[in-house]
């Protein structure tokens, strides 16, 4: 909720940008990264960067541990380069204020999410399916506690399959009479499918088996975000049993994963 908040505040900040300080939108890559922010709080609109040379940039960078490839002159072209701001004493303090307003709800966000990230990571290591969860690869703590804290307990689920269904991994068939159509299930928990589909996604980087799955699944003609689905699916099978056994995963013990070590 906190990130889907923040992509908000963010799409807000880019609009206000785009209308009244494009510069500032263009000299850094996310208008939502620490560098941006820190940016933007110093310059809050064009007035406040009239002065703004190739020196004062330098040293904002390193002020501000800046890591990107361009050089300072290269941002200062950049933000000299997009179309010119508002100017004007009234409209440039409602702009200042503005700016300003925003970067308190983002920079709040930042940290709030920051905190709930390590709160997850360490509620998991003292939960009992914590060794579970996260020893899948690429699972992490945030999206291990992710997709543990969308579940309820195994006797909760008839099988893997509801689980699938649950998360909006399997399509919905509608058939009735001569009529039979297969369609994308919307009606899902949409948190436990980002969660799965996420992990699913990273676990192909390392698992050679999801990597198979994956590729198969793109040679069968599918688009990406469907054979993420059809992997998460057949993770969910193999979550299942390891979730029910109260076994973390082992690739040696995962026969279709073994056969390819």
């Amino acid at each position: 909720d906190l990130v889907a908040a923040r992509v908000a505040a963010g799409n807000q900040l880019a609009a206000l940008l785009d209308t009244a300080w494009p510069g500032a939108k263009e000299i850094f890559a996310e208008v939502t990264s620490a560098i941006s922010l820190a940016f933007l709080h110093r310059y809050p609109t064009p007035d406040h960067a009239a002065h703004l040379g190739e020196k004062r940039m330098a040293a904002f960078c390193i002020k501000h541990g800046y890591s990107g490839r361009r050089s300072p002159a290269e941002l200062l072209t950049r933000l000299r380069a997009a179309p010119a701001g508002v100017s004007g004493a009234v409209v440039s303090d409602a702009l200042r204020d503005a700016v300003l307003a925003l970067i308190a709800v983002l920079t709040a966000l930042n940290t709030a999410i920051k905190d709930l990230d390590r709160s997850n990571a360490a509620h998991l290591h003292a939960h009992p399916d914590g060794k579970v969860f996260t020893s899948f690869p690429r699972a992490g703590l945030v999206n291990a506690a992710q997709i543990r804290a969308e579940l309820a307990e195994p006797d909760a689920y008839s099988g893997p399959d509801a689980i699938a269904a649950l998360a909006g991994l399997v399509p919905v068939t509608r058939a009735s009479g001569k009529h039979h159509a297969v369609s994308f299930r919307w009606a899902c928990n949409k948190r436990l499918r980002v969660a799965l589909t996420t992990f699913a996604d990273n676990s192909r980087h390392s698992s050679p088996w999801a990597a198979g799955i994956y590729r198969r699944a793109i040679a069968g003609g599918k688009d990406h975000p469907h054979a993420i689905r059809i992997l998460a699916r057949a993770w969910v099978r193999v979550i299942w049993r390891c979730w029910n056994n109260g076994q973390p995963y082992d690739p040696a013990r995962h026969g279709g994963a073994a056969r390819q070590l």
